[in-house]
């Protein structure tokens, strides 16, 4: 299961840097606000299909929605692979393709259930981390294997027999699917059920045999705190919807603030995420130790904090303003009205490099800086992997024995939805009203998050706990 998330996070990352440039390349028609579209579509194929695959793995042997889940992500990597391929719609190719890569992604619900209902409460909070630490992982080699996979070029080579293009946008699909091929066989050779209780007790009977799954059902419906798994549910969405918001933003803003190439944006949002994967992993180790001793809700809240400061550092400041793109500075003022000729000698460049004169804000809106750039990046990759382990480890623990199938189901679902609005938000008020308004609008939903914990912090424990069968560490 941890190799599932593994393998299931880098065919997420793998492209992600390079999407942006891809969408440009193949169809000149694509936009910002598309490119927001097509992010937020790997998050409705995961939010669609979590609960039916969550629901799945509760009556059924986890396997069998496993495999089926990977399949769809082997096969919708290639259809990205070759979205270049048509005379039209180019575009329309890439953001079906990324909804079906998504809905495979579905069975990141089972992954969850199954190492919910393999661990004890005490050993919960280590092996969610544990879990957390390979998924940041695979977010660290997709990144860094796309920006090796840049030095393909944007040509590279043509394989006539299939007629496939290999080139620094299509080879890391194709690597993924490759990836999902080897997931594949170990599911069907290396997998195998296995359940107990809070205590470690082992449970006998898992998908087939209804009668104790059924007894334990009744005894935790009644039982199970349904507004502290209401606010589980909003805590994750608003922890999802501020990363996919960064995620979705980081390349379009270096290039509109730093005037970087495309070959550039990929290749250094790669190193940069890379980098952040492997902040990540340390803040998993230390997370397993803080919770330990202060326990789970106050890393949760220290998190909520620290991804606060990095969205308010990242409000522009200053009397520094981003390159104009199809434009001269004259006297200070913006001659707008350039022919594309002359701006390409005046850039010495076949690429247009800067903020885009449609964005009018780029013209009053002071530059981010690449410290704050960069301090951003470094607070957030602290923050979000914190609050991430800690929502759903204090979720499965709210939960309480009763098969989580569906319940991860919706947690993944909504966390699948925050990835679908926040690409779909950003791409939107970026385009129109600049980084200052975007940034503004994430500190105050980090606020709204703290309030909303802070007044129901009492209630989210452990179902065990609540009950007074074992005492709060």
């Amino acid at each position: 299961m941890y190799f599932t998330m593994f393998l299931s996070s880098i065919g997420f990352t793998i492209v992600i840097t390079s999407l942006w440039p891809y969408l440009q390349r193949i169809d000149d028609t694509a936009n910002a606000t598309f490119l927001g579209w097509v992010v937020a579509a790997y998050s409705l194929g995961q939010m669609v299909a979590s609960p039916i695959f969550g629901l799945w793995s509760n009556y059924r042997p986890r396997r069998e929605p496993l495999v089926c889940s990977i399949f769809i992500n082997l096969s919708a990597n290639i259809y990205y692979a070759y979205a270049y391929l048509p005379a039209t719609n180019n575009k329309i190719h890439i953001l079906m393709s990324r909804a079906f890569v998504g809905f495979g992604a579905g069975n990141v619900a089972v992954v969850r259930s199954y190492v919910a209902g393999a661990t004890s409460l005490k050993e919960r909070t280590s092996a969610m981390a544990n879990m957390s630490a390979c998924q940041a992982l695979g977010f660290i080699l997709g990144p860094a294997l796309q920006a090796c996979l840049s030095f393909v070029g944007e040509k590279g080579v043509t394989v006539k027999i299939i007629d496939l293009q290999l080139n620094m946008y299509t080879t890391p699909a194709i690597l993924a699917a490759f990836f999902g091929l080897i997931n594949i066989l170990l599911v069907i050779l290396v997998l195998r059920e296995h359940r107990v209780d809070d205590h470690g007790r082992l449970i006998r009977a898992i998908n087939y045999t209804s009668e104790d799954r059924v007894d334990i059902s009744e005894e935790t419906e009644e039982t199970i705190d349904q507004v502290a798994v209401l606010t589980s549910n909003i805590l994750f969405f608003i922890v999802m919807f501020i990363f996919a918001v960064f995620e979705t933003i980081a390349t379009p803003l270096s290039m509109d603030m730093f005037a970087w190439t495309r070959k550039e944006a990929v290749l250094y949002n790669g190193i940069i995420i890379c980098c952040i994967g492997f902040e990540s992993i340390l803040v998993f180790l230390v997370v397993k130790m803080a919770s330990q001793r202060v326990g789970d809700r106050p890393v949760l809240l220290a998190g909520l904090i620290i991804i606060f400061c990095g969205f308010f550092i990242l409000l522009p400041w200053g009397n520094h303003y981003p390159k104009i793109q199809w434009a001269d500075l004259k006297n200070n003022s913006l001659v707008s009205q350039i022919s594309k000729d002359i701006t390409l000698a005046s850039n010495g460049s076949l690429e247009p490099t800067g903020c885009p004169y449609e964005q009018t804000w780029c013209q009053y809106t002071p530059a981010i800086h690449l410290a704050q750039f960069i301090s951003s990046d470094i607070l957030i990759g602290v923050g979000y992997p914190a609050c991430n382990v800690m929502s759903y480890t204090l979720y499965s623990k709210i939960l309480g024995p009763k098969p989580q199938g569906v319940y991860m189901g919706w947690l993944t679902a909504s966390g699948s939805g925050a990835r679908t609005l926040g690409p779909v938000f950003v791409s939107q008020v970026y385009t129109i009203l600049g980084p200052r308004w975007a940034f503004s609008f994430i500190c105050g939903m980090v606020v709204g998050a703290i309030i909303l914990f802070s007044s129901l912090y009492h209630r989210l424990i452990a179902f065990s706990v609540r009950l007074g069968r074992t005492a709060e560490q």
